[in-house]
């Protein structure tokens, strides 16, 4: 029996009735609240920071139309407003990005990828377990880098792709394969997608990212060789920014792609 409060989700975005305010978000919902609705998922895992604290989550089906009082609040936007109030990642943060993902897992996992069985849950509260075959099933996990790339004339290389928003700039980014070094995924995704080389390829800061399932692991670099062309396929335009020259639009607040920008902003990177 689960009971206290919990959060409420639906796909990578929160659920909350029209008058709850935001800024109370990290305090969630009665779990009593989910007789709103009639097809949910119930479930409880510990907090990665604490192991003896826990969260209690409820997550509706996608397609389900939601009460009339009832509103969503997206994840990337609590991520701004965290970033905003506290100027870091708190425990409460942390927290709803670890049950978006597991959330959203749960509703890929619903059945074993060997056998077909309906899943059941293994006792940690995190894993699956199929009643059939025995095979276990973790969250899954993508790996992803993003890099600050600066040259010697104080610049940053930023970049246009064809899925953000009108404006927007951000680094070269992209998932690591199978059999790949996360330097060598630096490397090649530099490579494929701004045609240049780099040198002094270091490790910064990672962030957790689920949306629905990545981890960001951020790297520095600094230009090495080549002339800056997008590849015309992930990247419509990329080209070199000064402080004083940025685009008119930037990564939203808490992402970790603003973080590397703000931080060079301010000379520390």
């Amino acid at each position: 029996m689960i009971d206290g409060r919990a959060c409420f989700f639906q796909g990578d975005s929160l659920l909350l009735p029209r008058d709850f305010p935001d800024s109370n978000i990290a305090a969630g919902l009665p779990v009593n609240l989910s007789h709103e609705f009639k097809n949910y998922d119930l479930f409880r895992i510990p907090s990665i920071k604490d192991s003896s604290s826990v969260i209690n989550v409820l997550s509706v089906p996608r397609e389900t139309v939601l009460p009339d009082y009832w509103r969503t609040f997206p994840v990337r936007q609590a991520l701004a407003l965290f970033s905003a109030e506290n100027n870091n990642q708190t425990q409460e943060l942390d927290d709803i990005l670890r049950a978006c993902h597991i959330a959203q897992w749960r509703r890929d996992s619903v059945f074993c990828g060997t056998c077909g069985a309906e899943n059941g849950d293994a006792n940690d509260g995190i894993h699956r377990l199929c009643p059939r075959c025995g095979r276990i099933e973790f969250p899954r996990i993508c790996p992803a880098v993003i890099i600050i790339i600066t040259d010697n004339e104080n610049r940053i290389l930023l970049a246009h792709n064809k899925n953000f928003k009108a404006g927007v700039y951000s680094h070269i980014s992209g998932y690591s394969e199978a059999g790949e070094t996360l330097e060598s995924a630096v490397l090649r995704e530099i490579r494929e997608e701004v045609n240049i080389e780099v040198t002094d390829i270091e490790y910064v800061k990672s962030q957790p990212w689920p949306f629905p399932n990545t981890l960001m692991v951020g790297f520095k670099a600094r230009y090495l060789s080549g002339t800056v062309k997008a590849d015309g396929v992930e990247i419509e335009d990329a080209k070199w920014f000064s402080r004083d020259n940025m685009p008119p639009k930037l990564p939203g607040e808490g992402s970790l792609s603003r973080h590397f920008i703000d931080r060079w902003m301010e000379g520390a990177l």
